[in-house]
């Protein structure tokens, strides 16, 4: 996998892009070489469920909720309920890491459908933030950041777990 944050062109949705892509292929960059047992260690002491199988569950179920649930108004299939917010990463602990890696790209495959095909001020058909509709461009900076962050978690995770750093 070749990674970039270079766009091929210099619009805005080219960039927006570019860096998800990045942030995305980052984050599976960080599960490159991870064994099955690695990769569902926790080695935060507080984050019981700060796993990279968690991880990446989480990050793919972030885009199904932004994308076909708040932007599109589809059905929420999300695992997640109000009793256990957290149960996306719970689950991933009996999946293994190939396969929710595929089911990662599979969710950002059909993402990058969904942005190809709309402007970045259509708005989201379900309300969030106190009512407001937010734009694809706000989801797509948000889905950045959101990856971001976690990346910053797997490498925490990555380097605690095999003492693998970078990428």
């Amino acid at each position: 996998m070749t990674r970039t944050d270079t766009p091929p062109t210099w619009d805005e949705r080219a960039h927006l892009v570019t860096f998800l892509d990045y942030v995305r292929d980052t984050a599976v960059a960080k599960c490159d070489g991870l064994s099955a047992e690695d990769a569902r260690k926790a080695p935060l002491p507080h984050s019981p469920l700060m796993t990279a199988v968690g991880l990446i569950s989480h990050l793919r179920w972030v885009e199904h909720y932004w994308l076909d649930v708040v932007f599109l108004g589809g059905e929420d299939r999300m695992p997640w309920t109000a009793e256990d917010p957290d149960l996306e990463m719970r689950i991933a602990l009996g999946i293994p890491l190939e396969r929710l890696v595929a089911e990662y790209r599979e969710q950002s495959d059909r993402v990058d459908r969904v942005i190809a095909g709309h402007d970045l001020d259509t708005r989201a058909e379900v309300p969030v933030c106190g009512g407001t509709h937010v734009t694809l461009r706000w989801i797509l900076m948000h889905l950045i950041e959101e990856t971001a962050r976690h990346n910053g978690h797997l490498d925490a995770i990555r380097e605690l777990t095999d003492g693998a750093t970078g990428t």
